[in-house]
């Protein structure tokens, strides 16, 4: 569970950014968002290989 916590941590950490960049038109912000946005994919596809790993040990 603690990938769990790592995704939401992310999420909530971005949020103050999202409202900047949506809701004011702050372009910082928006980089901002961009950059964490990449780091919850790369995180989201780790996640997808551990998962698949562990599938795959349980299957033998």
């Amino acid at each position: 569970m603690s990938r769990f916590s790592e995704i939401r941590d992310l999420v909530l950490s971005l949020e103050s950014d999202f409202e900047k960049f949506y809701e004011k038109g702050n372009q910082a912000a928006g980089t901002r968002v961009r950059s964490g946005m990449q780091t919850l994919k790369d995180l989201a596809q780790e996640i997808r290989k551990e998962v698949q790993d562990i599938k795959n040990e349980g299957s033998k």
